[in-house]
């Protein structure tokens, strides 16, 4: 695998994964910059809050294929062979990180993005979407039990690097699995203020305040 290969997935990846849809749509629709709006945060949740639920819907698709694009472009191209000094996957793998690190670090608004849910979620179903059924129902049961829909991103986030290593790591290998955990504590980074606020017993369940 050539240098310039390598640079040209992590540019294109990370480019891709910076689009900020949610601060073009808000701005675009509704005049405004999404970022004075509740948490400030440009994902799906708070373009809701500026009142358009059309517009945090397609900012979810959005988001989530911004992520799927780039892993599904590295594991598809007949220039990339499956087999190679670099396996495949793990190139999917570079990608997909590279892809969530444009989300939350876009060199268009300064280097402050999202959270990379809906990105993660986009990488994580183009490498493993058997996994990401696991994942998501891991979310599901968790939101249904609790309310807290931050809980069940975080804790499907960190499950989910175990998870790919236990039904495919004959495909992901150690650098594979160490850039996707990578990616998954990405997002719980990102997260920081909704675990302290999950510790002070302070955090907005499903349906009211901030998430």
């Amino acid at each position: 695998m050539s240098y310039p290969t390598l640079i040209a997935i992590a540019a294109g990846s990370y480019l891709l994964g910076s689009i900020p849809f949610g601060y073009i749509l808000v701005r675009v629709f509704r005049g405004v910059d999404v970022r004075s709006i509740g948490s400030g945060n440009i994902g799906a949740t708070n373009v809701a809050r500026s009142g358009g639920k059309k517009l945090a819907i397609a900012t979810l698709v959005l988001d989530m294929f911004k992520g799927w694009l780039p892993v599904f472009l590295v594991l598809t191209l007949p220039c990339l062979p499956a087999s190679g000094p670099v396996p495949l996957h793990t190139l999917a793998t570079f990608a997909a990180l590279m892809a969530m690190i444009g989300h939350v670090f876009p060199v268009w608004l300064g280097f402050k993005g999202g959270k990379g849910v809906a990105t993660g979620l986009g990488v994580f179903l183009a490498l493993a979407p058997k996994v990401v059924l696991i994942a998501l129902a891991l979310f599901l049961v968790v939101l249904a039990l609790t309310r807290y829909v931050s809980l069940g991103s975080i804790l499907a986030s960190a499950a989910f690097p175990a998870m790919l290593w236990w039904l495919e790591g004959d495909l992901f290998h150690a650098a594979a699995l160490a850039m996707c955990s990578a990616a998954a504590l990405l997002i719980i980074i990102r997260h920081h203020q909704n675990i302290a606020r999950l510790l002070a017993g302070t955090e907005s369940r499903f349906g009211a305040g901030k998430a």
